[in-house]
């Protein structure tokens, strides 16, 4: 995985080869406009949360974990039938914008498709850990933008 995420200058180096696999998990990052700390607000980042869960819901995709950082979104998930992983992503930063009341994504995203099983939960830690790394909690409960499907049962 690259360490700097996607600019909007950036943006189209980012798609060239994108292959989209349905049933491949991806590890997405997303970035808001100008790095602004968007998700410092508890309405936008709970409106933004209820946009993932509405991707899940329309079966464009199955979100194995995610972390909505101030500035950011990492999102690991498993593409749904008949749609491209920039569909998904496009739609997903349309509704959520229509959701907070205007653009809130910039153009582009960073993704790594993950090849094998064991490969997900190394990716999973990887996520949920963000907020530790940035030192934003001491302890990952006190975050409150995360989840994972293993503490559902589901992974």
């Amino acid at each position: 995985m690259t360490s700097s995420l996607p600019t909007a200058a950036g943006g189209h180096r980012l798609r060239i080869g994108r292959y989209s696999e349905p049933g491949r998990a991806y590890l997405v990052t997303t970035v808001v406009r100008s790095r602004q700390r968007r998700f410092l607000d508890m309405g936008d980042a709970l409106a933004t949360v209820r946009c993932l869960r509405t991707m899940d819901a329309q079966g464009l995709s199955r979100t194995l974990c995610y972390v909505l950082m101030p500035d950011h979104l990492h999102w690991l998930m498993v593409l749904g039938e008949g749609v491209s992983l920039s569909e998904v992503m496009r739609r997903f930063k349309s509704y959520s914008g229509r959701r907070l009341g205007g653009p809130v994504w910039q153009r582009g995203f960073h993704d790594r498709a993950l090849r094998r099983e064991a490969d997900l939960l190394p990716a999973a830690r990887y996520v949920v850990a963000n907020p530790l790394r940035a030192g934003l909690v001491r302890r990952l409960g006190d975050y409150p933008y995360w989840d994972a499907v293993w503490l559902e049962g589901g992974g």
